[in-house]
């Protein structure tokens, strides 16, 4: 209701003509409260994600109008809001000689090498001849990546872990207390890169994936402005918080693109869904075993996701189940 007022001046004398009313009202507003918002059409079909080993493209909508008082509007992740096909369903072509697919973007990458017990000794030997054929992708003429690699167990105590997740004031050896190691800051150099990873002895111990993370995000601060940044997590087991991994999760993907290689049946599938960067589908690249992890389709299967839109010229042949 909308209301007005006035008051009398003079009132009336001797037979007067009396004052009119003094107050007036009337209605406003009368549509209801609640109103859910309205969407924009459809956008076009975006470009496929990748040009090979199955992309994806994306239509979206936009909130036209906001919606009012306790109307409803689907979220930005909803089916009715986003909506993703299938393309690119072919496998990726090889030039002769080549055993895993090449790129040659200019990337920033900060690889995590899982050395926990899970892995066990033959697993993390595969793990590294993984590591080296990943290198290799970005180490042919006119690529332009630069790697870092940190190797993450955990400590064998629980209180070991306190340390090094708790809010302790004493400087911490990281790589002697909470066993993450920075294999290398980032580097061009590739070469010497591969000799550091074949050096690497099995360290057993937990998983301190949390910690391993935030290395990551540290990691990322030495890297190149106009460069793209990708995390990629080799990982066997389950971390020793899921609370804290899925925190770290979080922060590092305002920052890079968070990728999960889950090696074996032992992983947290569900949960590292939900720690990759969205979408999962092209984030989370599952690896059925210990063996399977060295193959090169694996690491094409890798490079395809992370490295979309190269010069490599795709086949038309149906996508190879990589698990």
């Amino acid at each position: 209701m909308q209301q007005r007022l006035r008051e009398v001046k003079m009132a009336m004398k001797y037979n007067g003509h009396p004052c009119g009313e003094t107050s007036e009202t009337k209605a406003c507003n009368g549509q209801a409260c609640e109103k859910n918002c309205k969407l924009t059409s459809w956008t076009a079909w975006s470009m496929c994600s990748k040009d090979c080993d199955g992309g994806t493209q994306k239509r979206q909508k936009f909130i036209k109008t906001e919606a009012e008082g306790a109307g409803e509007c689907a979220d930005e992740w909803s089916l009715k809001r986003l909506q993703y096909k299938k393309c690119a369903m072919n496998r990726c072509k090889l030039e002769d000689g080549q055993k895993v697919l090449t790129c040659n973007k200019t990337m920033d990458i900060v690889l995590l090498i899982d050395g926990s017990a899970t892995m066990g000794k033959t697993g993390f030997a595969n793990e590294l001849e993984a590591a080296n054929s990943l290198v290799d992708a970005f180490s042919q003429p006119g690529a332009k990546g630069n790697f870092a690699v940190i190797m993450f167990s955990g400590p064998k105590t629980w209180s070991g872990v306190s340390k090094c997740t708790g809010k302790n004031t004493a400087k911490i050896d990281t790589e002697e207390t909470c066993k993450i190691k920075t294999v290398s800051h980032f580097t061009e150099d590739l070469k010497k890169l591969k000799q550091k990873i074949t050096a690497l002895e099995f360290p057993k111990g937990g998983a301190l994936t949390s910690l391993a993370l935030l290395t990551a995000k540290a990691e990322l601060a030495l890297g190149r402005k106009q460069a793209k940044s990708v995390v990629i997590v080799l990982s066997a087991g389950r971390p020793l918080s899921y609370r804290k991994t899925q925190m770290a999760s979080a922060s590092l993907r305002k920052v890079a693109r968070l990728v999960w290689v889950p090696v074996g049946a032992n992983s947290p599938l569900k949960s590292i869904k939900k720690w990759a960067t969205r979408r999962w589908q092209e984030n989370v690249i599952k690896v059925s075993s210990m063996e399977r992890l060295k193959n090169p389709s694996v690491i094409t299967h890798i490079v395809a996701n992370i490295c979309p839109k190269r010069s490599a010229k795709p086949a038309f042949k149906r996508s190879a189940n990589l698990n």
